[in-house]
């Protein structure tokens, strides 16, 4: 089974990639990140909100969104708010892509409109403007394990001083 794909197009926030490194860490999902970034790779903020899990981490770098697509085949899902799916409602298949943009300005329109099919987004009441990146990227992952049945990861927990019964 080929891992799910993380694409952060333009990261502007280290908090917000360290946090999106350590879910995809913990998934297995692979993180491909497209230049420029807000922020230079070695931030401190960056390195904490990863935590421990960056050997963990299947990380590619990208000069451009050229760059990407020139190097990857996808299927390609689009994160966005502006999209008229839900992310639910889409079956993500294996070594499938989601693409999120900017914090501050998401994907490319011109981008969007080509791929209109493929552009989902996450139910919101209508005053809200977005979720935060790291929470949606959270959400898309997860959907896309929960229709694998999330295999590969470890789904029952251990306590420490006690036992399940």
């Amino acid at each position: 089974m080929k891992p799910i794909n993380i694409v952060l197009v333009e990261p502007q926030i280290p908090q917000n990639t360290g946090n999106i490194a350590r879910t995809c860490a913990a998934t297995g999902a692979r993180l491909h990140l497209v230049k420029p970034m807000g922020f230079a790779i070695d931030d401190k903020k960056l390195k904490r909100a990863g935590l421990d899990y960056w050997h963990l981490l299947d990380i590619t770098y990208y000069e451009g969104l050229d760059d990407f697509f020139s190097r990857n085949r996808g299927p390609f899902y689009y994160f966005t708010t502006k999209a008229p799916n839900r992310y639910s409602d889409v079956e993500y298949p294996d070594g499938a892509y989601l693409v999120f943009g900017r914090e501050d300005a998401g994907l490319p329109e011109s981008l969007l409109v080509q791929n209109q099919s493929c552009c989902v987004r996450l139910p919101m009441i209508p005053d809200a403007r977005s979720l935060n990146l790291s929470n949606t990227v959270a959400i898309g992952v997860y959907e896309a394990l929960r229709q694998r049945d999330f295999a590969g990861l470890l789904d029952t927990g251990h306590l420490r001083g006690y036992e399940w019964k």
